[in-house]
């Protein structure tokens, strides 16, 4: 008796077993893939080099003052 009313159960537990295994699947290809495809120290200078030609241009034009553009080029440095 007792092996039938378990039998309804089953099915979801192996519905979720799998459900477990294909979100851990998933979430490791996510991990692999962010790992291969982070932001290289390269990258990094060229896109530090832009921000700071942003942001002489913005000081020159006025758009900031001059106690900010040392701040965020500091920042920016570092």
């Amino acid at each position: 008796m007792y092996g039938y009313r378990w039998f309804g159960f089953m099915w979801m537990f192996k519905i979720l077993v799998w459900i477990l295994i294909i979100v851990g699947f998933v979430l490791f290809l996510i991990i692999i893939v962010r790992s291969f495809g982070g932001i290289k120290q390269h990258d990094k200078a060229v896109e530090s080099k832009r921000l700071l030609e942003i942001l002489k241009e913005r000081y020159a034009k006025g758009e900031i003052d001059r106690d900010v553009y040392l701040k965020m080029k500091k920042d920016l440095e570092s």
